[in-house]
């Protein structure tokens, strides 16, 4: 056995003899209209290298300047994670050499952040709440964006060459770094998860940032450590980079549960490293040596002059912060009259801003829930995405909903419908009509139907004259089926009971 290749422990024994110790580094993207510290305009998707300027190419004499806008959003995030916002924060240099940092340095902040001592109260599953402490909370810019070319695996090693896109380059970031994260036990993997989900809602919460994880909106590094009790020295850590969803955060957490108490129990040593998270197989795989802060060789920024928000200007933005989260679920429970057990299943499945537009969009909060916690719930598990990445808008659940209220198609045919739109087929509408599924409330043709089906089960007629009504199902069931599921069963039930009486 190696400590790059084990065996693993199984995830409920390494618990139980271990004490695993998580650190979360959440990076966000700023959704300002510009970069950082130039005028480059921010925008998703642009050409390769379209959004540069010499600033942010790291050019000889080009000078930065600090953007307001992003400062002011490092405060709001501050201010929501209960911490202190410094009087004066400046920014340094943190030197490595990266192919995607045209500087060879990075302008982040080190020992003077620019939040500080704050704390996160983080819902559980089951309702619980886990406090989170907030170690800082700095500025920095992004880097640009590496493209390995050739090979299998989309990362350097076997590539043939390599592309960089300097367009993020200098995109603002804020970096929240926690305290290590004790207690949490064998939770450890829920605590991550949920505390970087109430992070992302946080941040759409602020408007401070989409907090897109697909698109690196949001990013995690997840640093885990073992120790044989919870009163032993801290172990040696590892950092799994770069982790962008909410259930890899989780599987991550626990594959280095179990691949580190492989290493411990095997008599090695754990290496202080960097990882990558590997979607795919659900494993990690070794990076580079992870470096201490005083090799990254700090040093003040000396092109930018520190930061000082004034009192009054925090006060302002403090006065200014909208409804949190965690007050905003418990009005949305309220409004809707979901049960506790309801709510959190809504939270748990990221389906409470899907089920809030829904509602705004004109359909009851039961009719909502039922569609992004049945169906579509079922489809995304299926899919192995989040709730939000399915191909469907809460206009159109509005709409399909509507189809029923209006009784021109019940719910067997809405499900019909629902995979129509999941495939692109257009509105509930037109699926309605291109696939011939209206339901069928002519009592004309319905009549017809439920003769038919009489006439060839006269024993049963029989039966539902003398007063035994048990029988009535079948018949509804034949006229069902020989509509194909488009008549409307309550007005069957009353057609059948008319002919028959």
């Amino acid at each position: 056995m190696s400590a790059t290749t084990v065996d693993l422990v199984a995830y409920d024994d390494a618990v139980r003899r271990y004490d695993p110790v998580i650190g979360i580094e959440v990076h966000v993207e700023l959704g300002t209209r510009t970069k950082m510290f130039c005028a480059a305009e921010v925008e998703f998707g642009g050409e390769p290298n379209s959004q540069t300027t010499p600033v942010s190419l790291g050019l000889p004499g080009a000078l930065p300047v600090v953007n307001r806008t992003a400062v002011e959003y490092a405060i709001r995030i501050g201010l929501a994670l209960n911490c202190e916002i410094a009087e004066s924060c400046r920014f340094a240099r943190k030197n490595y050499f990266y192919p995607d940092v045209p500087k060879n340095f990075q302008t982040s902040q080190y020992d003077e952040p620019i939040a500080f001592d704050g704390h996160l109260d983080v819902e559980l599953d089951d309702g619980s709440v886990f406090r989170v402490e907030i170690e800082r909370a700095h500025m920095e810019e992004d880097a640009g964006k590496n493209t390995h070319v050739g090979g299998s695996t989309g990362r350097i090693h076997g590539a043939e060459y390599s592309l960089v896109d300097y367009n993020r380059a200098g995109i603002p970031l804020v970096e929240i770094v926690t305290r290590p994260i004790v207690g949490a036990g064998d939770r450890a993997p829920e605590v991550a998860r949920a505390y970087v989900q109430t992070l992302r809602d946080i941040f759409r919460a602020l408007d401070v940032s989409e907090a897109r994880m697909e698109r690196g909106n949001v990013r995690a590094d997840v640093n885990l450590s073992l120790r044989a009790t919870p009163e032993s020295p801290l172990g040696t850590r590892t950092e799994t980079k770069n982790v962008n969803s909410f259930r890899s955060i989780e599987r991550a957490v626990r594959y280095e549960v179990s691949r580190q108490a492989a290493v411990l129990d095997a008599g090695e040593t754990i290496i202080q490293e960097t990882r990558h998270w590997h979607e795919d197989t659900g494993i990690t795989t070794s990076g580079r040596v992870k470096s201490d802060a005083e090799d990254y060789r700090y040093f003040p920024e000396p092109d930018l002059v520190p930061v000082a928000p004034s009192r009054e200007w925090v006060e302002e933005i403090r006065t200014s912060l909208p409804e949190m989260p965690v007050a905003r679920r418990n009005r949305l429970q309220a409004e809707w009259g979901y049960a506790d057990p309801e709510m959190r299943d809504v939270v748990n499945a990221g389906a409470l801003d899907l089920i809030e537009a829904t509602v705004a969009a004109g359909t009851s909060a039961a009719a909502a829930r039922k569609w992004w916690m049945g169906e579509l719930a079922r489809r995304a598990k299926t899919d192995e995405i989040e709730l939000e990445q399915l191909p469907v808008t809460p206009q159109q659940i509005v709409e399909l909903q509507q189809l029923v209220d209006d009784g021109k198609i019940n719910d067997k045919i809405a499900r019909q419908v629902l995979e129509g739109i999941l495939a692109g087929e257009g509105s509930a509408a037109q699926i309605v009509a291109d696939r011939g599924l209206e339901v069928v409330s002519d009592d004309g043709p319905l009549l017809a139907v439920i003769d038919e089906v009489l006439a060839a089960q006269p024993d049963i007629v029989e039966k539902i004259k003398s007063g035994n009504l048990g029988p009535i199902g079948a018949v509804i069931g034949a006229v069902m089926k020989a509509t194909r599921g488009q008549a409307d069963a309550g007005r069957v039930r009353e057609l059948v009971l008319e002919r028959i009486g």
